[in-house]
């Protein structure tokens, strides 16, 4: 089994183009689902038409919606969301009882408005938020599209129209929509007809707009064709859905934005006879001549219509390609709204309709297209194009596959023109397909409310049977004073009756038991979060000027209770930007720059080492100076972009410029090699102002950097025409033809050209994986340069680099011209097309020459690291779902500190669904033998880091797609869940949505996912809270999100400060809403007991309808909208306190009843004392005015009185931050109540009359409020204060190292007093505060305060690779000869004077699932020693590993502190390569003095007064480079 090592890190690795080539990799099983045949000038089938002769099949139309609700669907399933919840049908059903008066409700009308209050705002909350969808589906929809018009579509009925559009007569066939009259009305000044050619030599033909006279139907004409240096540069700035902008904005004046060349329609048409039949186009058929292109709108299209495509258009539906204008039929495509790449992707056009240049050509053609029903795979596609050869009659047919079909939501891009067929359109589209549909989210809380709101309802319910019972009891009872004093009172005679009356009564009665006033208030509340949100300043991006957007508003509290976040790799954890850093000639390392991954490995190693980072930047900018200076001595090169240089290294220029080195050619070929083996295009955006500035538009960014870098280092790749690449080679211009291009695949993992030199060779250059290019080369080949050139790529991959092996072959003439045939004859067959060409390939793709390898760096986003490891620290599990190969995402794992040295990572990659059971099920005992068996406890949900051994997974998208079917879900579950982290690859949108479900279902967690582009839009929906980020991968994700930023590392501030803070509040005012409502009913219910039970109300009815409403509202919704148990800086400085929400201990069910309980003991005291009081008879006593406290009224408000200070003084009891707010509200709320009573007393009424002189002239009533209220809270106070005393939780402790220690001291805040002193600026709100730090790779301005003292032994006498000194750090004490490692080294020029081995540095690169034998039933114990700079990289499969020298100190003993410890590899430990036994020397480089030089350069002023002070002479003079690489081999 063959080694695999580093793999192929070009931009097709990326998301879409690396799993593009899937059906290569394994076979793929049939598509569920009808074939459906598109017919184009051709008689259907008659088993494809009715007794009608139209056609059978029907297709979905174009028109999209992702809004959940229509006009007319709006109001009936707003109503059914809202009425799932159980309070809202209990809440109907009491205001329909309320109706009848025999109940007794004494105002139905009035109790029915909170709920129809509850139910308006939340439909309008609703409403807003889908309203914003349905915008956007209406700009997609409505958005322009060119089609062929005045030409049958066979494929649709005459009459497409719906059997109630007939009967109405609405929409008749052929009449013009009003939407698409606006349109053509819009650009009837441009009625032009188009016509269409394809390029020459050099030539890039675009549509001619030649004015055929004022149309207004739509239509447009003309020809031509102009050079590359004419075209405008391609719009960076785009958007989906297509906008304005993107639409013709021309007049028949302004021809020259369009083409502009030769041709004309006339010379087009003579031209045509002359022409023979091609493929599927017929010219001996007669045609009408009637077909035109004609605007329409994307919703108007049809499976079957042509539609025409220019540069910049949007793809309005799946097309397949049939012609474009270049020569080779090749067209290209930005796919950021479907996979979140900003590179471009190359499409071809079918063979057979290539010649298809006008709307006659289509007329004359006739084919039929087999396609394979719609599917979510983006990387699959199978049709076949069948036709009859015009002049021979001959049925031929043709492959169609996904490389000649345009997905929609894609833009064409550096091409002029596109003729597509629909095949797909609509809900069918590949793109709508992944979307899946817009759930309707509700919290966690929300759910666990309902079974709050049955409990209570349980209890409303006994209460209302007891008082039933009791009731009829009585009344049946026979000699009571009820006979005298309550004649006809009873509804009926019947004493059942009478008891089923009173249990209604009761009730309405008791009904705020169940607080409708909670879902009114709770929508306020995350209202109130959401505003909080979107003001944070800490998560405004100002580079977008946005601030975080929350979209959906009723699942704040679930921010706080994440367990596991799902998250896309590139364009979210990076930038997708790629820089070359380093590469690798002729067994050389050249490049000085510091990649985030070994930032990282310093501190993963434990190292505590002060990186500065303006340091670091300013001796690259010195060294960079320096290397321009050189070159721009040696050779002219017009073509640089001195700012975009990104390797850096004078030796490199040095070496470059030596003529009389050997090493000179050897560069000279791997920058030829560079220029000339791509896919790029050149492009100069502004030719007349710049026409030496060139931009490169690749199929990946990594691709773009390499071309890039050969540019500014002397090698520019100038133009591409259809033969010919011309470049120049320091100055010197050389043409090569092109002669054939071997594309990349994810299972060649390599690409090639071939072409003809300017001696006349035929070469053949090669780039891809080590793994595959080794395998091809040469028998002879020179073995040490070999080993050199490995071992650099080894020390590249493990610095966080994308490596890539370059090589060259010199073929002889006659064997390209017989490999030529095979290859042909290859691309023509129909059947197994890619195995053939594979074959084919590996004729020509061998007997290699290793020309050097080259590393690019993926920049991360800014802060990504550190927000990784708050991330983990809070106990959050981070999973990444990406479509990167397996290593590239573990590199970027290890960068980002997703990945750690103390972590044992298992990479799982299976063939087959029975190996990926034999690894999983490896892994898990793996896991089990260190671990134990796994708990499913909720209270130990989350995970302490370092608190036990630490596990990763690595899965590739083959061994995902066995986990997630069938039997093996639940052990990769089990395995999963286990681990700290998991790295899937290659995954589709779908798997990225299931692997969601799959932990959000299996183990019931809160979930977040996380991503940027149109492909993260299904895991987005599927997770219990969806982040899209905002910026460069277009709008979808952000549009599909409950919560939508600009940067990753604003999750941090998002969840474990306002998610913390807003889960934390939603269940504490749960809890007290519940309690509030309890103490108000029970105490009703006591005072039944001594009036029979009849349901007469205790309280004065104003009472009952303001207590929920004013009385004892605000304080709880202020607790839930402004509480802080923390302050943000403190949060952010203890994430651990997190933790609580992942366990889900803020919102429990016992909490829930200790509320409960402590309402009911607080009722019975609210109750019991005053009627004690008023049983004494002290209550006719002590009264200012004589006045005695004798009436039901005067009880029943001495004991709402006490109710309502008891529950505002308790609200108050469990606020954690009190503010003026809080003082107003919690105690105004109680006054209010107390004005109330005085405003209501001088009102006429039956029981309230001078109810204020009576009351509040009496000590008693005073005295017994007061005395109800304290004694009702002092167990609430006593509990409070032993728990925080004695049992404090970890958020106490922090509350009291805030407000009576250091901490503010620690986190750079300044107390109140102090403020108070100074006079200075007001307290800001404790949600704003600094912005987070940035990532040591994005800043050069970070100032630390302290500089540690590092100890270590005396470094070995071995040269380091570059870089090394950029880690190393510089200080007045660090000399040679005093100890100090070169980790402890961080300039230049502390570099210069050690010379240290760079063993610690290097991460050990390690081998894949293939090479590892199968485990064993009960493995043994695998350890590491915590902090070690080699991770034990474990991977399980079911292979055997190939013997190679391993030097026995490769495995690490164990060392005081270990974590756990390994006494012996076993079954699953990564061997590790060996460094190679022969070394080479190479003399240490010491570069020219400038200092004494004045001539003039072409970079003068490149370098900075500051960085040219700082390096005047003493760095580029007068001190000499250490040598790359020693005489010795690396301690790998």
């Amino acid at each position: 089994m063959k080694k695999r090592t580093n793999f192929f890190r070009r931009g097709s690795d990326k998301k879409k183009s690396e799993a593009e080539s899937k059906p290569d990799v394994a076979p793929t099983a049939p598509v569920p689902g009808v074939r459906r045949n598109v017919y184009v000038n051709c008689m259907l089938s008659p088993d494809e038409v009715d007794h009608h002769g139209e056609p059978v099949a029907r297709y979905p139309r174009n028109k999209v919606r992702t809004s959940k609700y229509t006009i007319i669907t709006f109001i009936p399933k707003n109503l059914y969301e809202q009425f799932r919840r159980v309070a809202n049908l209990y809440f109907l059903a009491l205001v329909v009882l309320q109706v009848f008066s025999v109940f007794g409700a004494a105002s139905p009308q009035t109790a029915a408005l909170p709920l129809l209050f509850i139910l308006v705002v939340t439909a309008i909350k609703d409403g807003i938020e889908d309203y914003r969808r349905a915008v956007l589906d209406e700009e997609v929809n409505n958005s322009a599209a060119t089609k062929l018009g005045q030409w049958r579509n066979v494929n649709q009925p005459t009459d497409p129209r719906s059997w109630y559009e007939r009967m109405l007569g609405l929409n008749p066939p052929g009449k013009v929509s009003r939407g698409v009259r606006k349109l053509r009305e819009r650009e009837a000044a441009e009625g032009m007809q188009i016509v269409l050619s394809k390029g020459g030599e050099g030539e890039r033909i675009s549509v001619s707009t030649k004015s055929v006279g004022g149309n207004e139907s739509g239509y447009f004409a003309g020809a031509g064709g102009r050079r590359l240096d004419d075209i405008q540069s391609v719009d960076e700035h785009h958007s989906y859905p297509p906008n304005a902008s993107m639409e013709l904005k021309h007049t028949p004046d302004e021809v020259g934005s369009w083409a502009g060349g030769s041709g004309s329609l006339t010379a087009y048409q003579q031209s045509v006879h002359s022409r023979s039949s091609i493929g599927v186009v017929d010219y001996s058929r007669r045609v009408t001549g009637m077909a035109r292109w004609e605007r329409t709108l994307w919703k108007k299209l049809e499976v079957g219509d042509i539609v025409l495509l220019r540069e910049n258009d949007q793809v309005p539906a799946d097309i397949v390609v049939l012609s474009t204008s270049d020569p080779d039929n090749m067209c290209y495509l930005e796919t950021k709204n479907l996979d979140g790449e900003t590179n471009l992707k190359p499409r071809k056009s079918v063979r057979a309709t290539s010649s298809i240049t006008s709307e006659e050509d289509m007329e004359r053609a006739s084919f039929v297209l087999d396609s394979e029903p719609p599917h979510q795979n983006l990387y699959q596609y199978q049709g076949v194009l069948r036709y009859k050869e015009p002049s021979t009659g001959e049925q031929k047919q043709e492959s169609v596959t996904i490389n000649e079909l345009l997905l929609r939501g894609c833009t064409v891009r550096n091409t002029a023109w596109i003729v597509g067929l629909v095949v797909f359109t609509g809900a069918d589209t590949k793109i709508m397909l992944n979307g899946g549909d817009t759930p309707s989210k509700r919290s966690k809380i929300e759910k666990e409310t309902n079974f709050n709101v049955i409990v209570n309802f349980t209890i409303l319910i006994g209460m209302c049977t007891v008082s039933a019972i009791a009731n009829g009891l009585f009344d049946g009872k026979g000699g009571t004073s009820a006979q005298f004093f309550e004649i006809d009172a009873e509804p009926s005679n019947s004493n059942v009756l009478n008891a089923i009356v009173t249990f209604v009564s009761c009730l309405i009665a008791f009904q705020n038991i169940v607080p409708i006033s909670l879902y009114i208030s709770i929508e306020i509340v995350k209202t109130i979060q959401a505003f909080f949100i979107s003001q944070d300043v800490d998560m405004y991006y100002k580079p977008l000027d946005a601030a975080c957007t929350p979209k959906t508003w009723n699942i704040s509290d679930d921010l706080g209770q994440i367990e596991y976040i799902f998250s896309d790799k590139t364009g979210t954890l990076t930038q997708n930007v790629m820089e070359f850093q380093k590469c690798s000639v002729n067994g050389v390392a050249y490049g000085e720059g510091v990649t985030e991954a070994q930032r990282g490995a310093v501190k993963r190693e434990g190292k505590d080492v002060l990186l500065d980072p303006e340091e670091q930047d300013r001796q690259i900018r010195g060294l960079k100076a320096d290397m321009l200076d050189k070159m721009s001595r040696a050779f002219k090169n017009r073509y640089i972009q001195p700012e975009k240089l990104t390797l850096v290294s004078p030796k490199l220029a040095e070496d470059l410029t030596d003529h009389s080195s050997e090493q000179r050619n050897h560069l000279i070929a791997f920058f030829r090699a560079l220029a000339v083996c791509h896919s790029v295009l050149a492009d100069r955006p502004e030719p007349s102002q710049k026409p030496y500035y060139l931009e490169y538009k690749a199929e990946s960014p990594d691709e773009a950097a390499l071309v890039a870098a050969a540019r500014d280092v002397g090698f520019p790749f100038v133009q591409k025409s259809k033969d010919n690449i011309d470049i120049e080679v320091m100055g010197q211009p050389e043409r090569y033809v092109t002669l054939q291009m071997l594309e990349f695949n994810s299972t060649r993992k390599r690409m090639s050209v071939i072409v003809r030199n300017p001696q006349g060779q035929l070469v053949l250059y090669c780039k891809g994986a080590d793994s595959v290019i080794y395998q091809r080369l040469a028998a002879d080949h020179d073995p040490e340069l070999k080993a050199k050139t490995l071992q650099d790529m080894e020390h590249f991959a493990n610095g966080g680099l994308r490596t890539l092996c370059i090589a060259y072959r010199i073929l002889g003439e006659q064997e390209y011209m017989d490999w030529v045939r095979v290859y042909e004859a290859a691309t023509s067959s129909i059947t197994d097309r890619d195995e053939e060409i594979e074959k084919a390939n590996e004729q020509i793709e061998h007997s290699l020459t290793i020309l050097g390898a080259t590393a690019l760096e993926d920049k991360l986003q800014e802060g990504v690291p550190e927000a990784i490891e708050t991330l983990h620290q809070a106990g959050i599990k981070l999973w990444i779902l990406t479509g990167d190969k397996v290593q590239t995402a573990i590199e970027i794992g290890f960068s980002c500190n997703l990945l750690k040295s103390d972590m044992e990572i298992m990479i799982l990659s299976a063939d087959t669904p029975e190996a990926a059971r034999i690894q999983i099920e490896g892994g898990l005992n793996k896991i089990a033998s260190v671990l134990g068996p796994p708990s499913l406890d909720p209270q130990r949900r989350g995970f302490v880091p370092g608190a036990q051994a630490a596990f990763a997974v690595v899965i590739d998208g083959d061994t995902l797609r066995f986990a997630l079917g069938g039997e093996l879900k639940s052990l990769f579950l089990n395995l999963a869940t286990q681990c700290e982290t998991v790295v899937c690859c290659r995954v589709s949108p779908a798997q990225k949505a299931l692997v969601v479900k799959l932990v959000k279902e299996g183990r019931n967690a809160m979930t977040l996912s996380i991503g940027d582009g149109a492909n993260d839009v299904a895991m987005i929906q599927e997770a219990n809270i969806g982040c899209g980020l905002l910026g460069h991968e277009g709008s979808q994700a952000a549009m599909s999100a409950d919560y939508a930023f600009g940067q990753f590392r604003y999750l941090t501030k998002l969840l474990i400060v306002h998610g913390r803070w807003s889960y934390q509040r939603i269940a504490d005012m749960h809890s007290n809403f519940f309690y509030k409502n309890v103490i108000w009913t029970f105490a009703m219910f006591w005072f039944m007991i001594y009036n029979n039970f009849d349901a007469t109300y205790l309280y004065q009815y104003t009472f009952i309808l303001l207590y929920n409403l004013v009385f004892t509202s605000l304080p709880v919704i202020v607790l839930g909208a402004f509480d802080q148990d923390v302050n943000a800086k403190a949060a952010m400085a203890f994430p651990q306190l997190y933790i609580r929400g992942i366990r889900g201990l803020e919102y429990t069910r016992l909490k829930f009843w200790l509320y409960m309980l402590d309402g009911l003991y607080q009722s019975v005291v609210v109750f019991y004392i005053p009627y004690l009081v008023w049983n004494i008879g002290t209550s006719t006593t002590a009264s200012w005015n004589g006045k005695t406290l004798e009436s039901l009224s005067d009880f029943g408000t001495t004991v709402s009185v006490a109710a309502i200070f008891a529950a505002n003084t308790y609200v108050g009891l469990n606020t954690h931050y009190w503010t003026i707010m809080t003082w107003i509200v919690v105690v105004g709320s109680s006054l209010v109540m107390l004005l109330w009573i005085v405003i209501y007393s001088f009102f006429q009424s039956d029981d309230f009359n001078d109810e204020v002189i009576i009351l509040f002239g009496n000590v008693v009533f005073w005295a017994t409020v007061v005395i109800s209220v304290v004694i009702s809270l002092a167990p609430r106070f006593l509990v409070k204060y032993v728990s925080s005393v004695y049992l404090p939780l970890d958020r106490d402790i922090v509350r009291e190292m805030w407000v009576m220690g250091n901490l503010k001291e620690q986190l750079g805040i300044s107390h109140r007093r102090d403020q108070k002193k100074t006079k200075g600026n007001l307290e800001q709100a404790p949600m704003f505060h600094q912005p987070h730090w940035r990532s040591d790779s994005e800043t050069s301005s970070i100032q630390h305060d302290s500089e540690p003292v590092i100890r270590s032994d005396p470094s070995s006498p071995t040269s380091p690779p570059p870089t090394t000194y950029l880690l190393e750090k510089s200080g007045a004490g660090n000399s040679p000869g005093l100890g100090v490692s070169h980790d402890d080294l961080l300039t230049p020029m502390a570099r210069l004077q050690h010379n240290t081995s760079p063993s610690s540095l290097i991460r050990h690169s390690y081998y894949s699932a293939s090479d590892i034998p199968a485990p064993s039933p009960i493995p043994a114990i695998t350890y590491s020693p915590r902090g070690s700079s080699h991770p034990p990289m474990t991977s399980v499969a079911p292979y055997s590993i190939p013997s190679s020298p391993s030097p026995a100190s490769l495995s690490p003993s164990p060392q005081p502190g270990a974590r756990y410890v390994s006494p012996t590899p076993e079954a699953y430990e990564m061997r590790v390569r060996s460094p190679p036994a022969d070394g080479r020397q190479t003399s240490p480089y010491v570069p020219q003095s400038s200092g004494a030089s004045t001539a003039a350069s072409a970079y003068d002023g490149y370098l900075d007064a500051d960085a040219a002070s700082h390096y005047p002479e003493d760095e580029r003079g007068d001190h000499s480079f250490p040598n790359p690489y020693s005489d010795t081999g690396h301690a790998i």
